[in-house]
């Protein structure tokens, strides 16, 4: 399994929210380009970016962070946040970005997931975010009454290089990651499962280990700047 420190970016700051709500943030760093560095000199293999502005004004908003990272970093990294078009796309995939990150635009437009993933073969990932089941859309602000194993069932045959599911109600409240649901997902599908939300312990990331299902990773975020997981041991735990 992969571990996928995450960057969550608003304005300009690498940040942490709770439940995905802007006005509950908290600064960790002001310097994402920094962070993104610590991350790979720690001995990562992917990073998670997110730009959390972009996610609710519907295009990018903190490119600028996002190229820094890209400057100061040799690792691959994943970006979600106010995808949803081919022009951004593909802005994004020729600027550096080893994966596009595409949520709200996979309910409301798959036919452009589709799209993108025949044209930029696995450099597309679909973000699944969930409330009890259901996919929210628009930065966590809209729910729909799409079920997850629905939409990522949708995607089988698309070429999609992974899916990245979060369960709302747990992210970044250092409650522990919804185990049982993603392992279910991971094991509906084929494509590979990348677990999201919540994941605050190395207990939580041992359980996501040994769920029973063949997961991809695990994104953390909060736990990992709080030093609730230590970096080096998790890194080493996953590998093992």
């Amino acid at each position: 399994m992969i571990l996928y420190p995450a960057i969550d970016l608003k304005d300009g700051n690498c940040v942490r929210l709770i439940r995905g709500d802007m006005a509950q943030s908290t600064v960790f760093n002001n310097s994402p380009d920094a962070q993104a560095r610590a991350f790979q000199d720690a001995g990562c293999e992917w990073l998670h970016l997110v730009d959390l502005n972009g996610a609710f004004a519907g295009e990018p908003v903190n490119g600028a962070a996002v190229q820094a990272i890209l400057a100061a970093t040799d690792v691959p990294a994943q970006l979600g946040g106010g995808i949803r078009d081919m022009a951004t796309i593909e802005m994004w995939v020729t600027k550096g970005i080893a994966r596009v990150i595409l949520g709200t635009v996979a309910v409301e437009n798959p036919d452009l997931v589709r799209e993108a993933a025949k044209a930029f073969p696995g450099k597309v990932a679909v973000g699944i975010d969930a409330r009890d089941g259901r996919v929210a859309t628009k930065g966590w602000a809209e729910e729909t009454d799409v079920m997850v194993t629905d939409l990522a069932r949708s995607f089988e045959d698309a070429g999609v290089a992974a899916i990245i599911y979060t369960d709302i109600n747990r992210d970044g409240a250092m409650q522990g990651p919804n185990v049982e649901a993603t392992a279910a997902l991971a094991n509906a599908v084929d494509i590979p499962v990348i677990a999201s939300g919540g994941v605050s312990s190395m207990a939580d990331l041992e359980a996501l280990r040994d769920c029973g299902a063949p997961l991809n990773g695990a994104i953390s975020g909060r736990a990992l700047y709080d030093g609730a997981i230590d970096l080096g041991a998790a890194l080493a735990l996953l590998r093992g």
